[in-house]
């Protein structure tokens, strides 16, 4: 009969102490993991006469989820000024220099020069148009020497006149 009466005391004992592991080991992980001080904050919110028993798990899982939460906060800052910084940098100087493209060819085409005739072309141009070519090129010529007219544009006369009679 004495064997009967230690083996559900050693059983009883050997569950105590596997329970007294896990709450050990519950004390040890809570301040490292969030989602198991979540589960043990459940539990022993759940029954009032464990959570008197065991007070400073009750805390500590209390403590490990607010440090959590202000770690999650600290590093929600740290993305958001990272996300800006990368947005100055890189975005929106790309942008700018689309738009600068985009409106740059406007600015291009006001940049360039006038487009004027030469002051040469221009005298001959008055001077053909006056009473008779003939003055106008001894005056013209007073000024500089000489220009005898292209081949092209003697060969071009008759053909436009040619052209013009037939049409």
């Amino acid at each position: 009969m004495s064997s009967d009466k230690t083996r559900p005391r050693a059983r009883r004992a050997s569950i105590e102490t596997e329970e007294e592991r896990a709450w050990v080991g519950f004390y040890q992980r809570v301040g490292h993991d969030p989602v198991i001080a979540t589960e043990v904050l459940a539990q022993l919110e759940s029954d009032p006469e464990m959570k008197r028993a065991h007070l400073a798990l009750y805390l500590g899982c209390k403590e490990s989820l607010r440090r959590h939460k202000t770690r999650v906060v600290r590093n929600q800052r740290i993305g958001q000024f990272v996300r800006q910084v990368c947005h100055e940098l890189f975005v929106r100087p790309w942008r700018s220099l689309q738009s600068g493209l985009r409106d740059g060819s406007d600015l291009a085409v006001e940049c360039l020069p006038e487009v004027t005739k030469e002051a040469a072309v221009a005298k001959i141009g008055r001077l053909n148009r006056e009473a008779k070519p003939a003055t106008a090129r001894t005056a013209f010529g007073q000024h500089a020497p000489e220009l005898s007219p292209a081949p092209t544009e003697i060969q071009s006369a008759p053909n436009t006149t040619a052209k013009r009679a037939t049409a």
